[in-house]
């Protein structure tokens, strides 16, 4: 038999992924491309409904309250993926809500100069003006280390090698929120994962006038399909006697939106009172800051992947940090109980539609805000059960990992120097948040646990972030681990990755990144 030839058994590295429909500036039908720009408003839905409902209720708050608070996520998180999209990286990504403010958010909760108060109403709104204080000092974080270009400085130290357990880990690092949660409803999260899978892979090549509407439209589809059968099985008295948890978790009348919204609402700065200022809540919150800030990064790589774009180069990477930090300040202004960054499920849809049009995410924006206007509107989409977005994170996190792990193309993975860097970030970037999580669930405190409750809140929340573990295990690594061999830069991938550091070193940055109106002749590319 005759020997392959080394191309037969081989693949060449690809500076853009292939197989897409749409790159980042070819764009669909206006039809289509508004179908696909609903289809990830409703996948934001997810996050932006699923943090309100867990902090809200602990702060004091009433399931009005949480309507408006999911309103004005909605809205400040269209205005935040527009800016995004136009000024910042112009990548495709939707900005949403970042679980990483978690752990400072539930500190300030049960502060006890909070605590205290016996009156519902008013802990709320004290609590939620505390929070907002925290969120527009603490945004600074990213507005300095954006527009300084201090972030463009510091991606220096980064590689293909140094950036795939990042990237692999915003996505992996996301477990918790995939099959966990579909397991509190498997009669709804189990067909939806299936029916997604069946739609978006299996039956991807079926078409409709020359269109492939099961593979573009699987979410909408599976998403309308289940919810429906949710709606029967809850009408039917199925959960009747069921106990409380799974009522909450399967039933599609427990969320208490719908008759809790206005019908039109409109959101502003200062809607909850003047914003309050603390030290100590400011300084818990810079570490949820610079983890959301690292946490983007990884997704900004993915995204430019998956819309067959260049590597952003750092000007330009720095430029979407600091418009971030932007967002946040607006999160803090208006109130929306937690701070934002890249939405990765958002990023895993790019790939599953195959449509990494920025188009498209500048209409989902669109919906965000008119939704958010129109309250009885949006709560009807927003009752969707959160099993049912569970099980589509399941396979669009896994997209998002699987995206970091492609780096590994452009690096020599036959180098012993290298799978000890690879795999000590990915078991240290999901063992030591696991060891966190662990640790705070039974004893109901992080493992950082000293008297000054600010030096705690910025521990256990860098400590709590996959991706942020992996980036300080494996670019301390990759740039400390036999660095003067003569052969290391070459194995890191560094040739392939220096031609995108710059925003003249590919001719095809211009094109991917290049600001609107001609914005580039007073900003440009440094």
């Amino acid at each position: 038999m005759e020997a392959p030839k080394p191309e037969e058994i081989s693949h060449p590295p690809m500076d853009q992924l292939q197989g897409l429909e749409y790159c980042i500036d070819s764009n669909p039908s206006w039809g289509e491309a508004i179908a696909l720009g609903f289809q990830h408003y409703i996948l934001a839905l997810g996050t932006a409904v699923m943090i309100p409902s867990f902090l809200v209720p602990l702060m004091g708050g009433s399931d009005h309250d949480k309507v408006r608070v999911v309103q004005t996520v909605l809205f400040v998180e269209g205005i935040n993926t527009l800016l995004q999209t136009l000024f910042g990286t112009r990548l495709p990504t939707v900005i949403g809500g970042s679980y990483a403010f978690m752990v400072p958010i539930i500190s300030i909760i049960h502060d006890s100069s909070l605590t205290r108060i016996e009156d519902g109403e008013l802990r709320f709104h004290n609590t939620m003006r505390a929070v907002q204080g925290a969120l527009i000092v603490a945004s600074s974080v990213q507005i300095i280390l954006g527009y300084s270009q201090m972030w463009a400085i510091c991606s220096r130290f980064f590689s293909p090698l140094g950036m795939v357990p990042v990237i692999a880990l915003a996505g992996f690092g996301l477990f918790d929120r995939g099959f966990p949660v579909l397991g509190r409803c498997v009669e709804i999260g189990i067909p939806m994962l299936i029916l997604f899978v069946a739609f978006s892979q299996y039956l991807k090549s079926f078409q409709f006038r020359q269109l492939p509407i099961l593979e573009r439209f699987a979410l909408l589809i599976s998403i309308t399909v289940i919810w429906a059968y949710a709606h029967l099985l809850t009408a039917s008295g199925a959960y009747r006697h069921r106990p409380e948890l799974t009522q909450i978790n399967c039933r599609t009348d427990k969320a208490n939106l719908i008759s809790s919204a206005p019908w039109i609402k409109i959101p502003y700065p200062l809607q909850w009172g003047a914003p309050t200022f603390d030290a100590g809540h400011a300084f818990g919150m810079m570490a949820a800051v610079f983890v959301s800030l690292i946490e983007s990064t990884a997704a900004y790589k993915a995204a430019s992947r998956l819309a067959s774009a260049t590597p952003p180069p750092a000007h330009v990477l720095s430029r979407g940090i600091g418009w971030q930090g932007i967002g946040i300040l607006l999160n803090g202004m208006f109130g929306t109980v937690s701070g934002s960054s890249v939405s990765v499920e958002n990023v895993g849809l790019l790939g599953s539609t195959r449509v990494g049009s920025r188009r498209v995410i500048q209409i989902s924006a669109g919906f965000m805000i008119f939704f958010s206007l129109l309250g009885k509107f949006g709560a009807f989409f927003a009752s969707i059960p959160f099993t049912i977005f569970a099980a589509v994170y399941c396979v669009l996190f896994g997209i998002v990992a699987s995206v970091g792990l492609s780096f590994l193309q452009f690096t020599n993975m036959n180098s012993m120097r290298n799978l000890f860097i690879t795999g000590v970030s990915l078991f240290l970037g999901l063992s030591v948040p696991e060891y966190f999580r662990e640790y705070t669930a039974k004893a109901l405190h992080g493992p950082a646990h000293t008297k000054a409750v600010w030096f705690n809140d910025f521990l256990n929340t860098i400590f709590f972030s996959s991706p942020t573990v992996a980036l300080i295990v494996a670019v301390f690594l990759d740039n400390t681990l036999d660095y003067k061999d003569k052969d290391s830069a070459k194995d890191r991938g560094m040739p392939w990755w220096a031609k995108f550091r710059t925003f003249k070193g590919d001719g095809r940055n211009e094109e991917f990144y290049t600001l609107p109106f001609n914005l580039n002749r007073f900003f440009p590319p440094s």
